[in-house]
């Protein structure tokens, strides 16, 4: 095991306690990590000019995720996909690297470069906090997608984003794949302005059996997993599983708890000779108690241990009053002040996505796929507010209650000809949401009992205002796989898109809202042709050229009056939105694509290089308290991207892989625009949140029933403001794992036990950044510490 100095060092103020955000190791370390380091992963394994699956086999296999290599060699793939572009693929067995039930988002940007995850819980999984990146594109930029089905932007109360987290539980993923630059054409996604993210859940198995495990870890956490699968059951191929998931635990700053629930069923039933059946559902229950986002100023005064004053309410209370403590009084900013002495704030998620999908063999040459499904979800955001409660105490609880329906269906061919593979198909879907503000009442301290933050919610003295969206869309795809010679293929196609959404405020009480007229009204978004061409070339063996063309085009986002991100409709008035409908256009993109690529069984290697485009680029500006959130939402024009990622894997003997990724992107905007009343020029600032460096490495080995694991992360400053006046600092963050894998037991099989620490060196950092947008200018309470060293013991088996 290679070992390493502490990458990332925190240092006491003379004050106290507070830590202060420092920068991470020399350039010395970044020297070392190049030779000895490895990411997460065993083997990255380039696969050239694949030909498109047979149908039978793209019926059979429904996720075609087929991986290469001995079972302790091979666990990321990065392959060419007959869809599109490179698609970089991680396995089971790198997803078994992780803490049991970690989002694979985490898993997916630790192994692939150009991809940022941040956080502020070990697990990854606080869809609040979460912020992924893939080559400067956001999460409400890409395209998510699970056996099919689109997931939407990740954020639940944008009213059309479901969380991966929440849609399956972890165990039961199988393939986690990044389509970057362009993206797929046959993905479903509005919102994709360069790059797509595709989940895969397993198929049951032939034999019948389960899985189970049950870890322990810090801060009490308890999580516990089991599946069944019933094999098959009768002479048709008939066989299905269900799976449990529950897991528990204490903050690790502050009081409360974070629990999650999950069920999943899938069931797969052959239909004649050619063609299968497959059903999926899944329930998630998550309740979770948040921790506090922060600006930069209350990180470094208060320190990374403060949080929401819960359970001290009378101090809580007399900040609601202008009683601030010493240590308060000295962030020296009223904004820092209010967002520092909130009492408590939760959020509690439920929802329930089901679908059908039809694959069948119509003839020897043409396949038909339909996906039919389904997605309702409800949910509480709750935060303290200083709203006077109808009994005269000066706090009030203020609620947002969260109702959605997603319904919709897919249709897609497959045709292959000669050198001619087609493709095309049609995506619709309805989405529904309502979404109110409740105000309830809070006692004098020490005159009855606080209400939790968790609920339940009932006794509403007010509305504060509500929000209502229906929203049509209608996507279809074309495209021509043409394999010109054996070493030459040319991809060419487009897709349409369409999305009208009609809504905004439904209700609206002037004493909260503070303007007569919340934004309301209907926008559509429309292209009739984004082309896509993908040309790879392979002028000699183990070796591959390619380039990927595209333009992209995202709909009009929508969402709560005052969130973020909320588009239009979260601007401050209906004037606002009048405006901005006349004068917005929805934003678009080209992006550009070239790279090259070795693979053999010593050494993979890969490099590109990548230009983007946007066009009518739209900023969201925020100020405000964090119930109340004022946002201005404008065009500045375009923005450009140069960028360049660059992967080098060795694997010097059998078991052991050494990986490393630096990833460079230059991501500038190019215009300006009006914000309270004046004029800012943003010619030449970096785009917010996203680091101008990346670098991963790490190193893993395998021999006999050992496995080990080591990896880090160096991300660069991340821009906090859109005139690039303050930064969120640098960072270094590993994580080690190891497990011993005992065989057979009894009756059980594989008998696993590992041990994974997070945070190894125990590095303050910024996770998640942006739930609360982003300020023109200067600092603001958006940000999440990322968790502090974790330590994992689980226990797995099956049988």
């Amino acid at each position: 095991m290679v070992s390493l100095p502490q990458p990332c060092t925190t240092r006491r103020s003379a004050s106290g306690p507070a830590r202060r955000l420092v920068a991470g190791p020399s350039l010395l370390l970044l020297g070392a990590g190049l030779l000895a380091m490895s990411c997460a992963r065993a083997e990255t394994v380039a696969r050239h000019a694949a030909k498109p699956a047979h149908p039978v086999g793209a019926v059979r296999h429904e996720h075609g995720a087929t991986v290469r290599g001995t079972a302790e060699s091979l666990t990321v793939s990065t392959r060419r996909l007959a869809r599109g572009p490179a698609e970089q693929v991680l396995t089971r067995a790198t997803l078994d690297r992780l803490v049991p039930g970690a989002s694979p988002l985490q898993a997916l940007s630790m192994t692939t470069p150009g991809v940022s995850f941040g956080s502020d819980d070990p697990y990854g999984v606080d869809s609040l906090a979460n912020t992924t990146y893939m080559r400067g594109f956001s999460q409400n930029q890409l395209a998510f997608a699970v056996d099919g089905v689109p997931l939407g932007d990740q954020y639940f109360f944008s009213g059309n984003g479901l969380d991966i987290n929440q849609a399956v539980i972890q165990d039961n993923i199988a393939t986690v794949g990044a389509s970057q630059g362009a993206g797929a054409l046959d993905v479903p996604g509005a919102e994709n302005l360069g790059g797509a993210i595709r989940f895969t859940t397993s198929d049951p198995e032939d034999r019948m059996g389960g899985r189970i495990s049950q870890t322990f870890g810090s801060n009490a956490n308890f999580r516990t997993f089991g599946r069944f699968d019933s094999g098959v059951l009768n002479a048709s191929g008939t066989r299905f599983y269900v799976a449990y998931a529950r897991t528990d635990n204490r903050l690790w700053k502050g009081y409360g708890h974070q629990t999650e629930q999950q069920a999943n069923m899938k069931l797969l039933q052959p239909v004649g000779r050619h063609g299968m059946l497959s059903g999926f559902f899944g329930w998630s229950n998550d309740n979770q108690d948040n921790y506090l986002n922060m600006s930069l100023n209350m990180v470094n005064r208060l320190g990374k241990d403060w949080t929401y004053l819960t359970p001290n309410y009378l101090e809580a209370y007399n900040a609601a009053n202008g009683i601030y403590t010493p240590a308060v009084q000295a962030l020296g900013n009223p904004a820092d002040e209010a967002f520092a002495t909130y009492y408590d704030a939760a959020t509690i998620q439920r929802n329930y996505l089901s679908y059908l999908r039809l694959s069948e063999e119509l003839t020897s040459r043409l396949t038909s796929t339909t996906l039919l499904y389904a997605h309702v979800g409800s949910g509480d955001s709750e935060a303290s507010a200083t709203i006077p409660s109808p009994n005269g105490a000066s706090l009030s609880q203020a609620v947002i209650m969260m109702n959605t329906r997603r319904i919709g269906g897919i249709q897609s061919f497959h045709y292959s000809l000669g050198r001619h593979t087609v493709q095309s198909g049609f995506w619709f879907e309805n989405e529904s949401s309502f979404m109110p503000e409740r105000l309830f009442g809070q006692p004098y301290p020490g005159e009855g009992p606080v209400r939790s933050a968790t609920g339940p919610f009932v006794g509403a003295y007010a509305t504060a205002w509500a929000s209502a969206f229906s929203t049509n869309l209608f996507q279809f795809y074309l495209q021509d796989e043409w394999q010109i010679r054996d070493d030459l293929r040319l991809l060419a196609g487009f897709r349409s898109l369409t999305q009208t959404t009609h809504g905004g405020a439904s209700y609206n009480n002037v004493n909260y809202s503070g303007t007569d007229a919340l934004p309301s009204g209907s926008l559509t978004a429309s292209n009739g042709f984004l082309p896509h061409v993908s040309l790879s070339w392979h002028p000699a063996l183990n070796h591959e050229v390619y380039v990927d063309i595209a333009e992209n085009m995202k709909t009009y986002p929508y969402s709560i009056w005052g969130s973020n991100p909320s588009g239009l409709w979260g601007d401050s008035d209906q004037q606002a939105f009048a405006q901005g409908r006349r004068d917005l256009r929805p934003e678009r993109t080209w992006t550009y694509v070239a790279g090259y690529r070795y693979s053999s069984d010593f050494v993979s290697a890969n490099v590109d290089y990548y230009h983007i485009r946007y066009d009518n680029r739209a900023l969201t500006v925020t100020t405000g308290p964090v119930y109340q959130l004022v946002n201005s939402y404008s065009d500045v024009g375009s923005e450009t991207t140069d960028g360049a990622d660059a992967a080098l894997t060795i694997r010097p003997i059998r078991g052991l892989s050494i990986d490393n990724m630096l990833s460079y992107a230059d991501a500038r905007y190019q215009g300006g625009t009006m914000y309270g009343g004046e004029y800012y020029d943003l010619s030449g600032k970096h785009q917010v949140a996203y680091p101008k460096y990346m670098y991963k490495a790490g190193v893993g080995y395998a021999f006999g029933n050992v496995t080990l694991n080591f990896n880090v992360n160096y991300m660069s400053r991340r821009p906090l403001s859109y005139v690039n006046d303050v930064h969120v600092p640098s960072y270094w963050l590993a994580n080690l794992g190891a497990s011993y894998d005992f065989g057979a037991v009894g009756v059980l099989r594989n008998l696993k036990a590992s041990l994974n620490i997070y945070n190894l060196f125990d590095t303050t950092y910024i996770g998640g950044m942006g739930v609360a947008g982003f300020p023109m200018a200067g600092d603001l309470a958006t940000v999440f510490v990322g968790a502090p060293r974790q330590v994992f013991g689980t226990v797995s088996a099956r049988f």
